[in-house]
């Protein structure tokens, strides 16, 4: 009887670890040169999302508005995380017990960060920290309404929460929470996921799934244009 449990939980758990959500089919890809293209920077445990600016202002909507009211560059690095221990800029060993309550505390206030950069990710990023991807009219717009529909919006607005001094990048509230259930590989994957990419949801609590499932529909739009 024991072995039959034991054996029924190992094919949950790798049931659970294998399950795949897949990306929207309709949302296919990018006519050449007519996509948007993204790039997914990986810090070694964090993921954000390189989106570029022009198409992100062009939609209109709150989103829009915050970007419009950045300072200059023409990339928007956008992330989420804990509303405290993600703006927190300090050296890691001071930020430690923050990162215990972030990780263990559920229900944690989170925030959306928009940072507008200067330079092209594609050449400030290295090949093994950056992932790219070329993302359909329609593909974009299914994408940046995830994240939009992060914000906790006010009077159709969204509200800055914080600001780092000395620094361009706005967090916006969201009415998300954190915790170690939910993280911002998640969220950086359910943003991708919307805007058709596949992703394995128990895996993104690592930052490589997320960059690993951006490499897989990569090599899937690549091996469908024929290149």
């Amino acid at each position: 009887m024991r072995g039959v449990a034991l054996a029924a939980l190992i094919g949950l758990i790798a049931a659970l670890l294998t399950w795949t959500r897949p990306g929207d089919p309709t949302l296919s890809p990018a006519a050449p040169g007519q996509g948007a293209v993204l790039h997914i920077l990986d810090n070694g445990f964090h993921t954000d999302i390189a989106l570029p600016r022009a198409w992100l202002e062009a939609r209109g909507g709150p989103l829009a508005e915050a970007v419009r009211a950045l300072p200059p560059g023409q990339w928007v690095l956008v992330g989420w995380g804990d509303a405290r221990f993600y703006v927190d800029q300090r050296p890691i060993h001071h930020r430690l017990p923050d990162g215990a309550r972030a990780f263990l505390r559920p229900g944690n206030p989170s925030v959306v960060m928009l940072d507008p950069y200067r330079r092209d990710p594609a050449v400030a990023w290295g090949e093994d920290r950056r992932q790219s991807l070329t993302l359909s009219p329609r593909a974009f717009d299914a994408l940046a309404d995830r994240i939009e529909a992060s914000l906790a919006l006010e009077n159709g607005r969204a509200r800055i929460a914080a600001g780092r001094p000395g620094d361009d990048a706005v967090f916006l509230a969201s009415h998300e929470t954190f915790s170690v259930l939910r993280l911002c590989n998640h969220w950086s994957a359910e943003v991708l996921n919307a805007g058709g990419v596949s992703v394995r949801p128990a895996r993104t609590f690592f930052s490589a799934e997320v960059m690993g499932a951006a490499r897989r529909a990569s090599e899937l739009d690549i091996r469908a244009s024929g290149d």
